[in-house]
Parts: C-alpha cells; structure tokens; sequence
C-alpha cells in the first residue's frame, strides 16, 4: 500500500481501513485476507459460517499520503490513478458509516488524483455514496465479474449506480476469470429500468460504441488467478482471455490485461509438449471449465464436438508474465477525454 504499487493497472494503492468479508468465488483465494489476516493479523476476514470479520483504520499518517500524492500530480500535471481499496471494500455493509464519509473528503480533497473505487458489492453504491455526501467527481466505479453468473448480476447493478452517479468512468474487473463471459451482453435488471431513458429490451450491449453513456462500461481488466496460502490458483482457459480482448478491440473499449496467472498454455517452448499431459502440474482444460488428464477426451461430450481442449500446465504467476498471444495489453480510459464528453 503506497505510492508504488505493483499493480499495472493503477499508480498507486491506498486503503483507509482492512477488513472484509467473502461473498464470491472471486474472493476465494483473496490476497488481501492471506496477507493481512493470516500473516499479519491486522483484520479478521468474514465469510460463510465465519461472521463479519472485523475491520481496522489505518494510520493518520498513511490518511495523509494522498494529500502529498495530489501535491506532486499537480506540480507534474499528472492524473496518477489510485486504486482506493486493495485491502477493503469501500461498499462494505458492515463499514460505519462515518468512514466512509471521511473517505468520500479526502477523495475530494485531493482532485488532481483518479480513485478507482472497485467492489463486489455494486447494489450498495448508490444509496451509500449519497448517506456519504454523494460521489465525488473524481472516482470511477468498478465491480468484479469473474464469470457469467457475476457479470449477469454485477454489470447492470455498477452501470446503473453510474447512470445515478455519474463517476469518470466505469469499468470491470474479471480477475481472477475463472469461467467464460460473454461481455457485449449483460440483463437489463430492475435497478436499470430505474434509470431514465434506459432501453426497453431484455439485454443490452454495455460496450457498444453508440452505447449511452450512463450505461456503457469504459474499461476491462481481466487476469488470472495465483497461489495464495493453502488456496490453488484455478486455471483460466486463453479463449475467455481472448473473447474480451475481441470484444474490447471490437468496440473501441480500453482493455488492460493484468497477468496470466499460475497456469500456461502447455508447448514446447515452456517445458510441456502439448500431448503428454500426464505429469502432475498439468491438465486439459476445456472452454466450458471442465478438467480432463491424461487425455483431453470426455465421456459428457463426443470428440467431434470436443469444446476446445488446451493443455496447461502450472508454471507459476511470474514466469507465466502479462502477455496475452505474445502482446502486452495495458491501456486505461482517456480521463480528460470523458471529462470532457
């Protein structure tokens, strides 16, 4: 936490408090509970049949990094992006309230910086961002959408809170992907419809270029999952990597690919000939998320219909690197530019 993060997709990492609690399968190997909780026992983490967990503030002095932060991007003329919650959830039910609103005036006090406000939580967004004082203007909203089920639910819940909050942006993380979306469709929910002007139909495109603002997302990132404590990082399959960067590159939509995580793609030129899949570190995996080994055949599915078995293997999160078919995917939304839109 600081003003050197080693997350690509953002300049720096602040968190006003530590603490949450589990609510997908997305937080199933959560980095943020393997090193706060079980290594430095700064919170409790909450979960199934664990409770609420707890949650502590950090330091007066760490409350003033973003005050020095904003100094130095105004001398620069800079807009550094600042992930505002790798250890928490802005949007935590169980915050007090009166945290939140603290948080909310720092956010507005420091302008020159982007706060990336990402949660699992987007049904709370609204309602909380107005008990807090209402959303300052320089936050951009974002929610986790780790498969189908959770973009389903969590798009249309996130683009609805920008339809009445009107941040810089919204954006969805899908890390760590662990089943295949289909990102130029998502349900138009109840919270949607809520929203004036908003489409009639059953699903919309939150991508399409011609999209409405209010309801358009702005940026994808997506990687995969690592090894955290006694959890096993779950393999990605590459074509749900790929469905979203064609998807982005279709529409115009900014595309930041994060990491590939534990798992590779098997080949000869990382160690793992593509047809001997036997060793332990290794599986077929098909498009559907299904798990085959030693043999990629399958007896729920015939072989002519076979859903695109890839060999992978676990090679670890740093040798597997950023790169998505050899190129390096690392863009972020123009903020001026939809400032000024």
């Amino acid at each position: 936490m600081g003003a050197t993060t080693a997350i690509s997709w953002c300049d720096a990492s602040f968190n006003p408090w530590i603490g949450c609690t589990k609510v997908s399968p997305a937080c199933d190997g959560c980095y943020a509970e393997h090193l706060m909780d079980a290594r430095f026992s700064r919170a409790r983490w909450g979960g199934p049949g664990k409770g609420v967990g707890t949650r502590s503030r950090t330091s007066t002095s760490n409350w003033k990094e973003p005050l020095r932060w904003n100094r130095r991007a105004v001398v620069a003329g800079t807009r550094p992006f600042v992930f505002g919650g790798s250890l928490m959830d802005v949007f935590d039910n169980q915050v007090d309230e009166a945290w939140r609103m603290e948080y909310f005036n720092l956010i507005a006090a420091t302008p020159q910086l982007v706060w990336l406000l990402l949660t699992k939580r987007p049904q709370n967004i609204a309602y909380m961002a107005e008990e807090a004082g209402g959303l300052p203007p320089n936050v951009a909203l974002g929610t986790t959408a780790e498969d189908q089920q959770r973009w389903d639910v969590n798009i249309p819940e996130l683009l609805a809170a920008k339809a009445e909050t009107r941040p810089l942006f919204a954006f969805a993380s899908c890390e760590p992907l662990i089943g295949a979306i289909h990102p130029r469709a998502a349900p138009v929910t109840s919270a949607m419809r809520r929203q004036p002007h908003c489409t009639t139909h059953e699903f919309f495109d939150p991508l399409h270029p011609r999209q409405d603002p209010r309801f358009k997302l702005d940026w994808i990132i997506t990687g995969g999952e690592t090894d955290q404590g006694k959890h096993r990082a779950r393999p990605t399959h590459p074509k749900w990597f790929r469905d979203i960067r064609d998807a982005c590159e279709e529409t115009g939509t900014a595309y930041h690919h994060k990491q590939n995580g534990e798992w590779a793609i098997a080949s000869e030129e990382n160690g793992h000939r593509d047809m001997d899949m036997s060793t332990n570190d290794a599986i077929w995996l098909h498009a559907d998320g299904v798990e085959t080994k030693p043999s990629w055949m399958r007896e729920d599915v015939p072989n002519e219909k076979s859903l695109e078995p890839t060999g992978m293997f676990r090679m670890g999160a740093q040798r597997s690197g950023r790169l998505l078919d050899g190129v390096l995917h690392d863009a972020r939304p123009t903020v001026e530019e939809l400032e000024t839109a």
